[in-house]
């Protein structure tokens, strides 16, 4: 159900709200979260989409800001989606326009959950500093996503010197799967230093960039990044060794090989994640990802080096 409210207030919001709990349409209860989407000028359906597969697992009231690019005076355009157009969350759009737009938080503020975190998510364009954003400073999480930006490599050294304890990344998300099985290889014996790292990807995906950064300043080792372009984000990490190489290698963006030494080739399902994963996987955890911050502020600088 898709209820629309043009130029209204988020009085008339929280009231219509109510009046479609009570008349027994979507419950308000069990929410964990409240999830603040920015999506600036951008078109919000994707990240809507991708928040209500994520409520599945943590239902969640999703709020989306979304500018009106009209010239107009100072109002406020909303619409309510329950049921099956919210997933398993309520989803409220607001489109505000003139001064209210510079305002966002003093606006989000009567419609947030009472007594459930908030997490603020930028699914396109990144705030200098995140945490010092209006929607940023209310949040137990903010998330970005690098990879949606015009200039992702620009953008991950903005956040490593704007980091704060509660900030990740999607392209860091991403790279989870990566980062599981070459840690789970390296746990095998024999337990030998590694001499050198190599890892490929496509020439500007920032997932590339977190995960030589993640090595880097893991194993203490030289890293390099061997760029391709139109690749499906990273295709191989190479890890050299005394007693031969570790490979880990998905030219094809589906399957991936792992090659070590003296152990037959084993295939892994390796696809790209989706967004829905990606997102889901971040509303897991509330508490700071100190690796993150760690690999944002350290790692990315072993590599540059």
């Amino acid at each position: 159900m898709i209820i629309n409210l043009p130029d209204t207030t988020t009085r008339d919001i929280n009231k219509r709200l109510l009046k479609e709990r009570d008349e027994g349409g979507a419950v308000a209860l069990g929410r964990v979260l409240t999830l603040l989407i920015d999506a600036g000028t951008h078109d919000p359906e994707d990240a809507i989409a991708a928040a209500n597969d994520a409520s599945r697992e943590h239902p969640c009231r999703v709020i989306v800001l979304a500018k009106d690019t009209h010239e107009r005076t100072s109002t406020l355009d909303a619409q309510i989606r329950l049921g099956g157009d919210a997933g398993a969350s309520e989803v409220i759009v607001l489109r505000p326009s003139g001064a209210i737009d510079r305002h966002l938080d003093t606006l989000v503020m009567p419609l947030l959950l009472p007594d459930a975190p908030i997490v603020t998510w930028w699914p396109h364009e990144i705030p200098d500093v995140p945490s010092e954003h209006p929607l940023g400073r209310m949040a137990q999480r903010r998330i970005t996503d690098t990879s949606q930006c015009a200039k992702p490599a620009a953008e991950l050294r903005k956040l490593s010197q704007a980091y704060a304890e509660g900030d990740t990344d999607l392209a860091w998300t991403r790279a989870t799967l990566w980062r599981g099985l070459i840690a789970a290889t390296l746990d095998q014996p024999p337990f030998e230093p590694v001499r050198k790292a190599v890892v490929t990807g496509e020439s500007t995906h920032p997932s590339v960039d977190l995960m030589a950064a993640w090595l880097a300043e893991s194993l203490r080792c030289p890293v390099e990044i061997e760029r391709l372009a139109d690749a499906p984000a990273i295709t191989q990490v190479r890890l050299e060794r005394a007693s031969g190489d570790i490979v880990l290698d998905r030219p094809d963006g589906k399957t991936a090989a792992l090659r070590q030494p003296d152990q037959p080739e084993h295939r892994i399902a390796l696809p790209i994640r989706q967004l829905r994963e990606c997102l889901a996987e971040e509303l897991r955890r509330l508490d700071p990802d100190e690796v993150y911050g760690e690999v944002l502020q350290k790692g990315l600088a072993r590599i540059s080096a």
